[in-house]
């Protein structure tokens, strides 16, 4: 069994022995002590909104911690089934204190998370975080008495957040409409069963084509929207059933295209193309972190502006977003984070921009996909003993490539003329992940080969 404590939330296997599963006791320890920081934080705020994606454990998991929220004296706005960007919406609809999303997003079936947002429905920073977990590890929290208790309300933020999407200056339904798309849909029987075919609809498809959209939790194939988990809608396309796939992850903040000959569009270059439309109407700054692809700052600069990298994660994006004033960021896992919408990544957004981008162009989704700057990400890892110094040896490849650029942000990224490769230790496995990319899978192998043999000798 499996738990995880990080900044982000807690997430992990369920069942178990207190401390080595995701249990009840430990579901109404950390929502105790995410509840008491929030308390801290803005104390006349008694409003939390939960959300949850479509997995086998997501009701028992909804009512210890809507339970334990209303026993910590809050009012509980109870959306439901709903997306991860649905459910950051809810919270500043709601103007609430925070929010829980409950889904382990691309992780199996036996694995749920807690993940924890802050009054303007993004994650909890860094030091926020740090105080969940040692609220939750001192067990300091003190529940309400019987008449300061919560109420629970209920309530349907999917047509809320379809229409903030709908509202945006770049989404062209009408145009939509008038090609007549049909589109196919994998949505792994989670939320983005209801969410997906909602936001087509409101676009103007009539042709929709699902694959996998009852939100039972049961899901068909592995869930990360990977070109090998995605055989089913690929082989549809093939068949030339429609112009275009879109698939999404458990909780839909993360979309994965595929071209109407079948052919993976490729997760990165979701936010690149989106990007490369949305910079066209509107020129300005671009944001996504070290291991992502370096087209998006090519396609940035090909519409004037500039380009800059953070670490590894959403909070970290959201946050040099706002410093360098971002019209556009996300990750290069198929995550759109569209300011003018919210900062949250958003395949409903997604959706609806490319389709826009689409439905304006005459080309074919393949043709767009192969007139952006091309490179192919090579993904690898050296895995570490306990007595390894990690913090030595990254500090040794920095100085030994440091004739090159070199992003120390987080781990280390080495920025080649012909490619870069980042190395970063993982938050999760005793492993160091050594991401590299090229203009070609050999080249992007061959560098990051040549480093991890500096690491290994």
């Amino acid at each position: 069994m499996s738990l995880v404590k990080s900044i982000s939330g807690i997430r992990g296997t369920i069942g178990g022995r207190v401390g080595e599963g995701l249990n009840p006791v430990d579901i109404v320890r950390f929502t105790a002590a995410y509840a008491t920081q929030r308390r801290a934080a803005l104390p006349a705020n008694k409003t939390i909104v939960v959300g949850r994606d479509a997995r086998l454990s997501g009701h028992m998991v909804e009512q210890l911690v809507c339970g334990t929220l209303m026993g910590m004296g809050y009012d509980v706005v109870n959306i439901g089934l709903a997306t991860t960007p649905t459910t950051e919406l809810a919270v500043t609809g709601e103007k609430a204190a925070g929010g829980i999303i409950l889904t382990a997003s691309h992780n199996p079936k036996q694995w749920n998370a807690l993940k924890l947002l802050n009054e303007q429905g993004e994650f909890l920073n860094d030091l926020e975080g740090k105080e969940v977990l040692s609220i939750a590890e001192r067990e300091d929290f003190v529940f309400a008495e019987v008449d300061e208790l919560g109420h629970m309300t209920e309530k349907d933020y999917l047509p809320y957040h379809v229409e903030q999407v709908m509202k945006l200056p770049l989404v062209d339904a009408e145009a939509i409409k008038q090609r007549g798309f049909t589109v196919a849909i994998d949505c792994v029987n989670s939320v983005g069963g209801l969410a997906i075919p909602a936001m087509l609809r409101a676009l103007g498809v009539e042709n929709i084509i699902e694959l996998n959209c009852t939100p039972n939790g049961c899901f068909p194939h592995n869930p990360e929207p990977l070109p090998q988990h995605l055989t089913e809608i690929s082989d549809l396309l093939k068949q030339g059933k429609a112009d275009i796939g879109f698939v999404v992850d458990p909780d839909v903040d993360r979309l994965a295209l595929v071209c109407e000959n079948g052919e993976m569009f490729g997760e990165e270059y979701t936010l690149v193309s989106v990007a490369d439309y949305v910079l066209r109407h509107t020129p300005g700054n671009t944001v996504s972190n070290l291991s992502s692809s370096r087209a998006l700052a090519d396609v940035t600069a090909q519409h004037g502006g500039t380009y800059s990298a953070s670490a590894v994660g959403e909070v970290n994006v959201v946050a040099e977003m706002k410093r360098t004033h971002a019209v556009i960021g996300g990750e290069g896992n198929g995550g759109v984070i569209y300011p003018a919408c919210h900062y949250g990544r958003d395949a409903l957004v997604g959706v609806a921009l490319f389709l826009s981008m689409l439905a304006h162009d005459n080309r074919k989704v393949s043709e767009i996909r192969r007139s952006l700057p091309e490179y192919c990400i090579s993904k690898n890892r050296i895995d570490l003993t306990p007595d390894t110094d990690v913090d030595g040896i990254l500090a040794r490849v920095k100085e030994l490539y440091k004739n090159e650029r070199v992003n120390d942000c987080d781990g280390v990224k080495i920025d080649f003329a012909e490619g870069w490769v980042h190395l970063r230790k993982s938050n999760t496995e005793p492993i160091i992940r050594v991401y590299s990319e090229a203009a070609t899978m050999d080249e992007a192998n061959k560098l990051a080969q040549s480093v991890m043999d500096v690491v290994k000798s």
